[in-house]
């Protein structure tokens, strides 16, 4: 139940503002930052939450051609992160996809085909910090796109995340690049 009022406060915080830059609040037990694009520093926001974490980042994402996520991600496994990445079949075939780096970087990196879309576009950061929204992971979405991305502090959120993520990989397929 109080997963269910978190995301309705966070729908509500959502429409409340109507700046590009990032909005903190605090809903429940929760800290939240709230961005949005263009140009309200969404990638910024992510690559930061990635340079800060110390044990594993789970990532899922539907399009993913951002150089500097990527970096980041590359970046923290370099530092000894567990970072595991699920991408959409689409990636596959994308002439400009970031996943060919993150794997050729030697981070697991899975295709989920069981969908007809995996439209999924999150980060779970050290069982605690949740990363989500309708940002893809491109340079279009932070240059020229309307989106949003919201940053959330709950070990709770950050659990049923994780565990979604995980019977997504079980189905997913390795993908060791092009």
């Amino acid at each position: 139940m109080q997963v269910k009022i978190i995301v309705f406060l966070l729908f509500v915080s959502l429409f409340s503002c109507s700046n590009t830059q990032a909005t903190d609040s605090n809903i429940g037990n929760s800290q939240v930052k709230v961005y949005f694009s263009p140009h309200g520093g969404c990638t910024d926001a992510i690559v930061d939450a990635l340079a800060k974490a110390k044990s594993e980042v789970l990532v899922q994402a539907y399009s993913f051609t951002s150089a500097p996520i990527a970096k980041a991600l590359v970046d923290a496994h370099k530092r000894g992160i567990l970072v595991q990445v699920i991408l959409d079949k689409s990636q596959r075939r994308e002439k400009y996809t970031s996943a060919d780096f993150v794997a050729h970087a030697g981070i697991p990196t899975y295709i989920d085909a069981e969908h007809a879309i995996a439209h999924n576009k999150i980060m779970i950061i050290d069982k605690e910090t949740v990363v989500t929204g309708s940002f893809n992971f491109t340079k279009a979405a932070e240059e020229k796109n309307a989106e949003n991305l919201l940053i959330l502090k709950s070990k709770e959120l950050a659990a049923q995340y994780a565990d979604n993520w995980r019977k997504h990989q079980k189905h997913s397929e390795n993908y060791e690049g092009r």
